[in-house]
């Protein structure tokens, strides 16, 4: 085993409670463990599991990483990332508050929420494959769904936690292996479509070296399964991307209605224009209004 240690400045009103709540949404831990004060997260990195485990004091995440195997090259960059990621230290919340500070609707929203962050999840494949398990089900549905896909294609750290599987361990199973465990036809196909894609290197997940996200936006809508509420959730939590309209949402558009004091959800064009003039921050607006409908810090 290979452990590697960091110290990671955490930023003035840094909301822990709201990370916490993001990992911990499975309460039978099987790939994220929280106390009030650790998280503990569980990954495959270039094929060898890993536990990454955060300790918050005010000021600092102490971080731990506990690799079964030896540092491959690129393996403490990569972790590093992770670290930003699953800490949702990737969109600061200060360009959107100031764009904000005068809107009679959304500023007040940002002033409530404070320092509110964007939690992602550890890569851009766990953003997709979440994405597409909660797409049309309830949340505790989703969780139970993303449980059992876990144990089918994971692997187990040494500390007996769940690593989320990599392209190349979801690509092994079959259709039969999720939809005899609950998951649709249709979700499973498509699960496994993505994962072959990647793993066979048809379809790249890396953002080019400018950070544009056109090009994996295009080549992920032509993916039979995934549509744009499916690849801008995935620039959200897999990318932290500051630019994401989230407009097919349906709890965006229940929180837009609560804002704007209707008896009716905007329609997905309607939600879509009146977000555009909050570009390029579009993506801390969806933040503010998933947190307006008083839900356990974002959810969706």
């Amino acid at each position: 085993m290979t452990t590697l240690h960091w110290t990671l400045p955490l930023p003035a009103g840094y909301r822990q409670a709201d990370v916490l709540a993001f990992h911990g949404r499975d309460t039978q831990g099987v790939a994220e463990q929280v106390t009030p004060h650790r998280l503990r997260k569980a990954i495959l990195q270039q094929g060898l599991p890993v536990l990454l485990e955060v300790d918050f004091t005010a000021s600092e995440a102490q971080c731990r990483a506990e690799i079964d195997g030896r540092l491959c090259h690129g393996m403490q960059d990569a972790l590093h990332g992770v670290l930003n990621n699953i800490l949702g230290l990737r969109i600061a919340p200060e360009p959107f508050a100031q764009l904000v500070a005068g809107d009679p609707l959304m500023g007040p929203l940002a002033r409530a929420n404070g320092s509110l962050r964007i939690v992602q999840s550890a890569t851009p494949f766990e953003a997709l494959t979440w994405a597409i398990i909660g797409q049309q089900i309830n949340l505790p549905f989703a969780i139970a769904l993303r449980r059992t896909f876990i144990l089918q294609a994971g692997r187990q750290h040494s500390s007996g936690l769940w690593c989320y599987p990599e392209a190349r361990d979801v690509a092994r199973l079959a259709p039969e292996d999720l939809t005899g465990r609950k998951f649709s036809r249709a979700k499973a196909e498509t699960l496994l479509r993505l994962a072959a894609l990647v793993d066979q290197g048809k379809l790249s997940l890396e953002l080019p070296a400018s950070g544009e996200v056109e090009a994996v936006s295009q080549a992920l809508l032509k993916v039979k399964g995934i549509g744009p509420w499916t690849v801008n959730y995935a620039l959200l939590r897999g990318y932290g991307y500051a630019d994401c309209s989230l407009h097919g949402d349906v709890a965006i558009r229940a929180a837009l209605q609560k804002l704007l004091g209707e008896a009716s959800k905007p329609d997905i064009a309607r939600t879509e224009q009146w977000l555009r003039q909050y570009a390029p921050h579009r993506t801390m607006a969806a933040a503010h209004l998933w947190a307006s409908l008083h839900t356990a810090q974002i959810d969706t």
